[in-house]
């Protein structure tokens, strides 16, 4: 299997990229095709001391900055590494494609250079979120920033394949973001979603509130991108400020800081529940290809991780099984 990592992508590339490469051929069964500029990226490899025959440079001089408009820095910075992964997909050199940089660029890049799933009116990205009984995926998480009914019933067919397939979760429970559990509740848009989904074959939870989304009652969160965003900043807001806290409240006294210590154990396990590092990344769901988000700010960990994941995507037919529930439903004719 080849994998395209978008080496100059992210905010610790690309020593990061190329160190979570490395770490990644030795453990997995995979070839990984590093993608940037070339002098650098080899620097890199020689510095790690890298000799082996897996991992393959290919030049791109140009790279989609953070701060780049999407749109335009996909259609004009034709050379950049982002672009060159994404287009190695679409032509088949590659299998998936990672990559930590220009959020934005990289869902409109997989848009309109590997083009979606035919029958998905919307591609959606899909981070993994930690709860009290393990881990649900969030969809959409930003792609969409306003969303139709029919928009929402594929996220949840998409998500319960990704779930199911990748994440290793039987028979996933779809939760509907709203202000209430009741049918009744919320706007036009989860109103309608409500009646398609539970008319869709789908394990369908029913409304799930914000405040139960920690639990863990679903497996797969659905929301429009702009509700799912905010879930998502709120929770890794909040996720950061508790840590502070305690960190403030455990070093203030000799009591609190031997309570600290004693609760070091389980505080460390509990943190790396919320590390989004163990996770990966998120995938964008709904392309004809396997395209993986990773953070902005990942480490060597994250990008070996979203190289893992994106291996368990392709391994699994995620995009086959997509198609095939699409096409089932009947909305296979590119109709919104």
């Amino acid at each position: 299997m080849r994998i395209a990592v978008d080496a100059m992508g992210g905010d610790n590339a690309p020593f990061s990229t190329v160190e979570g490469s490395i770490c990644a051929v030795k453990e997995y069964d995979v070839e990984i095709i590093l993608v940037g500029k070339k002098d650098i990226i080899q620097n890199e490899l020689n510095k790690h001391g890298y000799k082996g025959n897996n991992i393959e440079i290919v030049d791109a001089d140009e790279i989609i900055e953070n701060d780049d408009e999407p749109t335009k820095a996909i259609r004009s910075k034709k050379n950049s590494s982002m672009v060159v992964a994404l287009n190695m997909v679409k032509n088949k050199e590659a299998d998936a494609v990672i990559s930590a940089g220009n959020t934005g660029a990289l869902l409109t890049g997989g848009l309109l250079i590997i083009k979606r799933i035919k029958g998905i009116a919307r591609g959606a990205l899909a981070p993994v979120y930690p709860t009290k009984r393990g881990i649900s995926l969030l969809l959409d998480a930003g792609a969409n920033t306003d969303s139709r009914p029919k928009y929402l019933q594929q996220f949840a067919i998409m998500g319960s394949v990704y779930c199911e397939k990748v994440l290793g979760i039987e028979n996933p429970k779809v939760g509907l973001v709203n202000i209430g559990e009741e049918e009744k509740k919320g706007n036009e848009l989860t109103k309608a979603a409500f009646k398609l989904l539970s008319d869709t074959n789908i394990n369908f939870y029913g409304n799930l509130e914000a405040r139960d989304i920690p639990e863990g009652y679903a497996d797969v969160i659905v929301a429009d991108g702009f509700v799912g965003n905010i879930i998502l900043k709120l929770t890794e807001g909040l996720a950061s400020a508790i840590f502070s806290m305690l960190k403030d409240e455990f070093t203030k006294t000799l009591k609190t800081k031997i309570g600290a210590l004693m609760l070091k154990p389980g505080l460390r396990k509990f943190k790396k529940s919320l590390d989004y590092s163990e996770y990966g990344g998120a995938p964008l769901l709904g392309v004809r290809g396997a395209v993986i988000k990773a953070h902005g700010s990942s480490n060597a960990n994250a990008i070996k991780n979203a190289i893992r994941q994106a291996k368990v995507f392709v391994d699994n037919n995620v995009i086959e099984k997509i198609e095939k529930d699409i096409e089932i439903l009947g909305g296979n004719d590119d109709r919104e």
